[in-house]
Formats: structure tokens, sequence, C-alpha cells
């Protein structure tokens, strides 16, 4: 993401505390746009120019805080994404993986009717500036292997096995081997 075009765009920043640690949520006076964990390789820090505003993004901080209680399982808080058109189908296609499921880069492609873009499927996942509520954390490998995120395995291992708990109301296994 180009961080000259994402600064310009963003103007208000605060943190909201949940199980996996400070998330930075970031946007404007329109809605959120950036959602980044605090570790990973897509982790983001404030710029210079970003205000601290603590009163913002109530809505989505009050949905993400219910998300992670287990008392909602969709999210309305306006958000703003900015991609390609390739990317926002992809993020579309994100948010009609249902609560508590999975789905591959292929499942993914397919979804778009186009069956042979898998790999860019997965650069447009990578990219996604909202995780979460854009679930990109609900796609694994073909093989139900967990793959790459932005926020590290151990935070896609945490979200995909606090779904599971309260889509199913029963505990699961995932890859890593830690509940």
């Amino acid at each position: 993401m180009d961080k000259k075009r994402v600064s310009q765009e963003i103007t208000h920043y605060c943190y909201l505390d949940s199980p996996l640690g400070a998330l930075l949520l970031a946007g404007c006076s329109h809605g959120l746009r950036l959602i980044s964990f605090p570790e990973g390789s897509q982790t983001r820090q404030p710029l210079p120019d970003w205000q601290k505003d603590t009163e913002k993004f109530g809505l989505a901080k009050e949905q993400l805080s219910a998300y992670f209680s287990g008392e909602i399982k969709v999210f309305t808080a306006p958000i703003i994404l900015q991609g390609t058109s390739f990317q926002k189908q992809v993020w579309a296609a994100l948010q009609t993986i249902p609560f508590g499921q999975t789905a591959s880069y292929g499942d993914i492609a397919n979804i778009i009717g186009n069956p042979g873009a898998a790999r860019a499927v997965g650069g447009a996942n990578n990219a996604n500036p909202i995780p979460i509520i854009i679930p990109c954390h609900r796609i694994i490998g073909s093989d139900q292997s967990l793959t790459g995120f932005g926020g590290g395995l151990v935070a896609k291992q945490t979200l995909l096995a606090h779904e599971a708990k309260f889509a199913k109301n029963v505990q699961i296994e995932l890859p890593l081997g830690a509940n």
C-alpha cells in the first residue's frame, strides 16, 4: 500500500484493546480505512500527520469488541475500501464466507468467476486494509493448512478458533496446536 497515498486519506487513529493486542484503527471522518495488528508482516504505525482521537470510529470499536465477545458475527460499521476493481471484487467475496467457516484462494477465484486467479486472489487478500471486518483470516490453503496472514499465523489461528467456538459453541484444534 502506498504510504504517501494512505497518509493523505487517513486523518485520525485510535487503538482498540483486543485478545490479539492493541489494534490500530485509522481512517477519516467518512469511515474506517485501516485496521492493523500489533504484530505481523502488515503491521502499521500511525504517521506523524495522523491525529490520535479516542472518540473516532465508535461504531467500529463497539462492533469489534462485540465480535471478540461473541455477540456479533457481521459488521455494519462504515468502512472505506480503496483498491483496484479486482481487489474490491475479492474483498466483497471474502465477506460472503460465513462466520466460523473457511475458504481457499481457489474458492474465492471461483466465486468471482475467475477460476485461474487463485494467486491473484492471494495478492488481493494480502492487500486487505481492514482485516477482521473484511475476513481475510478465513482463507486457508486448499489442503486445509493455515496460509500467510498479515497479522501473523498466531493471530489468524486465534481468530479462526474464536469463530469456531462461537459458531458451533465448541473448541476446535487448529494446525498450530494451541487453542
